[in-house]
């Protein structure tokens, strides 16, 4: 009754933009980032950070990643630096750390909302006796399930602490969401993946796991069935339906 197939028994769920609406706090606090960034280098004739932007080179992937990704696409190389540096530094991850600074400010002020379709489904996930893990690039994984108030239902968590620690790839790589599956205990042919980003459901497929849920919240239904989503949803709870 939870729409996938008979072998999967185990869900691997992302979390910003899948199980909560924190997708856009992320997007506001990384324009404002890439935005100032770029202003301080090219004055009034800078481009702004895009929607587009965001989808391309930073949703679903890890920090650090992202700036890179999206920095290249303008042309713009920048010292790596460290995880430590101090969110004023002009490097890859000075300016991560900047970004975070911003999003926990604003989590903080507005707080953190799960998609009530999204708990609906993970009620009905832990009924049915499916494992539950959550495999996020975010690094503040578990203030936000906490925030949210969904930290009752994940048995396992990967998130960008884990990604860094561990020494795995970002998505588009699988390797996040199969460090999800071995924590589980479960095979990835038998666990299915829900991903509201490109490079998630790249991930995804990439992994040959079970299933791949694409979830549609930023109208780009297409493209995550051409980036291997079996099948796209506009919410959790339409899975319930099938």
């Amino acid at each position: 009754m939870i729409g996938l197939p008979g072998n999967i028994t185990a869900c691997l769920f992302d979390l910003d933009g899948v199980l909560t609406s924190t997708a856009a706090l992320h997007r506001e606090a990384w324009k404002q980032t890439f935005d100032a960034f770029l202003t301080d280098r090219d004055g009034a004739d800078f481009r702004e950070f895009t929607v587009q932007d965001y989808a391309s080179y930073v949703d679903g992937r890890p920090r650090a990643d992202g700036v890179r990704e999206f920095l290249a696409s303008r042309g713009i190389e920048l010292e790596e630096g460290t995880p430590e540096d101090s969110p004023e530094a002009n490097t890859v991850n000075g300016v991560g750390n900047r970004k975070n600074t911003l999003l926990m400010r604003v989590i903080s002020e507005r707080g953190v909302d799960a998609f009530p379709g999204s708990v609906r489904y993970l009620r009905a996930v832990r009924t049915a006796g499916l494992a539950i893990g959550v495999v996020t690039s975010s690094a503040n994984g578990e203030t936000v399930l906490e925030h949210a108030g969904l930290a009752e239902f994940v048995d396992a968590r990967v998130d960008g602490l884990t990604i860094r620690e561990d020494g795995l790839r970002g998505k588009p790589a699988p390797d996040s969401f199969l460090a999800g599956a071995r924590a589980l205990g479960v095979e990835p042919g038998n666990a299915a993946v829900f991903e509201d980003a490109l490079a998630g459901v790249r991930a995804g497929k990439d992994g040959a796991f079970g299933y791949v849920v694409g979830v549609n919240r930023a109208g780009q239904a297409d493209a995550l069935r051409d980036e291997g989503a079996d099948i796209v949803v506009d919410d959790l709870a339409e899975l319930l339906e099938e």
